[in-house]
Order: C-alpha cells, then structure tokens, then sequence
C-alpha cells in the first residue's frame, strides 16, 4: 500500500533512534485527514486547516508503536479503569524486552504485593513519536534528495502529529496517528457480531474483524495520561465497499455541511454521522438503498437522523451500541446545535450551495498554486475507498425539488416501530 512520500525512509531512521518501533510494522492509510471523521478523534485540541488555503489533499496514517498479534481468541483489554469504548493498557501483555524499551513512556502503578505495573500511556508515546519525528525530519531536510517531498509544516495537535509535505505543486496534509495494533476482535464487541449487519453476504465476517486498534484518546471523564480509545478503522474500510454509491454521495454532502455549521463548540463531528449512516443501513432494505437518484432522500434522512440523534442526546457506537457518542454533552449544547440543524433543515439546499461554494473556492486555490508550479502525480491510499463524491449542484436542485414537493414534512430513516417488514423511509408519520 502507499504512504507518504519518504516515509518508509523516516520510519527507519525512527526506529533507529531508539529501536522502539516494530521493524516489520503495517500502516493504514485512510483519504481523509482526522478532522473528517475518518477515525473516531476528539477534534477539540486539533488546529484548524482549510483545504486549499494549507493544503490540497489530505490523509489520516495509523502507525502502530506496538503490536499484539499472536492472538487468535478474543482480546480482553483491562476496561476497569475507562469509561466503555476505553482501556489501559498494561504492559504485562508484552514480553521483558518491550517493557524495558516502553517503560519511560509508561504511568507505574506500584501494588501493595510489591509489583509494578507499567500502563502505556497515549500522552507519552506522543511526545515521544513528535520528538523522535522533529529530529528525524530535521537530519532529512539537512541533506535533501531529489524526488523527497520537501517539510512545510510539522505540528502536534494533542496526541496527532500533523505534518504538510509539498510535493510538487501540492501539499499534503497528513495526520500521522501513533496506535496499538491487534489481530482478532475485541471481547467487548462480541455481541456485536451476533447481530444481522447489512455487509453479510457481501463480505466476510473474516475481513471485518481482521483487527482493530488502541489510539490515543480518552473518555471525557478518563485519566488522559493513560487512557486509549478502541478504534475499528480497518473495520470500516471493509464495510465502506458496501455502502452504495448514491448514500455515500449524501454522507459527503452532509459531512460537508455539518463540518462548517456545527464547528463551534465542538460537540458533533463527522465520525459521529459515519456511525449513523452505518446504523442506517443495518435498518434499511438493501433495494432501497441501492436507488441511484436518491441521494437527496439519503441526504434528508441523514440530517433528520443527526437532529433526533442530538433530541435524544443519543448516538450509539456503530460496533459497541451501549457506548453513546453523545452522553457527555449538555442539555445546552445538544439544543444549540438542534436548532442550528433546524435551520438546515428548513432549506438544505441553500446550506448544501454553500458547502459547494466552500469545496469550489478550495479548488481553486489549488488550482491556482497548481498553475504557478509543475504537477506531480500524487500517491493515493488503497485503503478506504477515498472520499470522491463530492456534493454538486444536481444534488442541491434534487433537494429544493423534495422541500417543494413535500413543504415542512419531516423525511427520516428512522425505523418504524410498529411495522419491521417494511421500507424504513418516512415522512410524517407516514412510512414508504
């Protein structure tokens, strides 16, 4: 698979300083940086980036520091401590010689017995992985090659590593992540599997529970120097090839319309309309969804999903449902941005146009800067799908046509209770 450009050489160099990394270590590339939603982050410590303005095309890159892959029964990670969704994560797990090589980014917890116990903790492993990056970034820039990407911009961004790297006339933005990587599915989400999901058939139970990972985020109310949050992002690439085309078109859309709406204060972010658009399609027929010129539906059923989601103050995690994205939020919060979502819902059409006003203007400061310098071809990730559909202009007229057709109805994909057998779209209270 790609990654970034040079980063194969960085990575060694890496490993060099301290021999901590895996040598033989597997990265996950996703389209997408970490303010898209691409992997469940908290965005709140993240610096704000505009597309065209700081950059072109972005990614998210999932570096495993360790990994744990000898397992083949279900791993059972030590939740006593964390809010759902969370763990430590003890080192015990490991053999001596990692422990040795971890321990100065450790918590120690020392035992009455008079055992230490050595927790991997995410605050540390990124100081750790933006320090040993800065040097190693530094010693490249010193004796520059041809064809390596030249450095604009390294930050740290909480526990993320941002780094924007100009190749060619493009920048690319890069949000590296450090992760833990296991093999197999994780206990808690067993019951999980239990349930009828619309990828089966389409693809196997085999690619969708390969693995998941540790990164580097805490529950609201967790011990950040020791908290890490369960992430399903290999899951997701698998399930994103089977969600169609035109549903994907308006998750695009109104990912870029709640990006800009619902940026202040923080509280909604694009992973969380990822997981409703999954849930949306455990409940609805497959026919239904597999309807090419409906994306304007798909688009109204989403932001009438988000709004009872925000009502509610509810959105379960699309792999472990008794965690709720949203519990933490104030009755305040959930309210402002309801009413915010009122408004779009109202005339989606015209928030939709200037969503594409935005992605229009972004594209062409890229192209501008384009034009000044030589193009490049630009490595693409093969690991989740890319985010191509971008919302247009027919979509928007498609919307305005659906608001006339049916004026101050409500169009949702909310399942109807009384009646299972049937297709889940609704407006009012009457169901299609």
């Amino acid at each position: 698979m790609h990654v970034p450009p040079g980063w194969q050489k960085a990575q060694g160099m890496v490993q060099k300083l301290d021999q901590k990394l895996p040598v033989a270590n597997e990265y996950l590339l996703l389209s997408g940086g970490v303010r898209e939603g691409v992997v469940d982050i908290d965005l709140d410590e993240l610096n704000v980036y505009a597309r065209g303005t700081d950059y072109d095309m972005d990614f998210t890159l999932l570096v495993p520091a360790l990994k744990l892959h000898d397992r083949n029964q279900p791993v059972t990670l030590d939740m006593r401590h964390s809010a759902l969704c969370h763990s430590w994560l003890s080192l015990r797990l490991f053999d001596e010689g990692t422990i040795s090589k971890w321990k100065d980014c450790c918590t120690i917890v020392d035992h009455i017995n008079g055992a230490t116990n050595y927790f991997f903790s995410p605050t540390k492993v990124a100081d750790w992985f933006y320090d040993s990056i800065s040097i190693v970034l530094s010693e490249i820039q010193k004796k520059p090659q041809r064809g390596m990407p030249k450095v604009e911009k390294v930050e740290k961004n909480g526990t993320i590593i941002s780094i924007i790297l100009g190749v060619g006339s493009s920048r690319m933005l890069y949000d590296i992540v450090p992760v833990v990587s296991f093999k197999g599915w994780p206990a808690v989400a067993q019951s999980w599997l239990m349930e009828n999901h619309f990828w089966d058939g389409k693809i196997t139970e085999e690619e969708v529970i390969s693995g998941f990972y540790l990164v580097p985020a805490c529950s609201y109310k967790g011990k950040k120097d020791n908290e890490w949050r369960l992430s399903f992002a290999r899951s997701e690439v698998q399930l994103k090839k089977c969600i169609s085309s035109s549903l994907m078109q308006a998750y695009q859309a109104c990912k870029a319309i709640i990006i800009k709406l619902l940026s202040r204060p923080k509280a909604i972010s694009p992973y969380h309309l990822r997981s409703m658009m999954l849930w949306a399609c455990d409940r609805l027929p497959a026919n239904y969804l597999a309807q090419e010129d409906y994306a304007a539906h798909f688009l109204l059923g989403l932001i009438d999903d988000l709004q009872h989601c925000l009502v509610n103050k509810m959105c379960p995690n699309y792999f472990i449902p008794q965690c709720n994205m949203l519990e933490h939020l104030s009755e305040e919060t959930v309210m402002l941005h309801a009413r915010k979502l009122s408004s779009v819902r109202s005339d989606p059409a015209e928030h939709l146009r200037t969503a594409i006003e935005h992605v229009k203007a972004a594209n062409r400061l890229t192209l501008e800067l384009q034009r000044r310098g030589s193009t490049t071809s630009i490595p693409s990730p093969q690991s989740d799908g890319g985010d191509t559909n971008q919302p247009d202009d027919r979509l928007a007229k498609k919307l305005q046509q659906l608001v006339t057709e049916n004026p101050g109805k409500s169009i949702s994909v909310f399942i109807n209770p009384d009646d299972v057998t049937r297709p889940h779209f609704r407006i009012d209270d009457k169901f299609f």
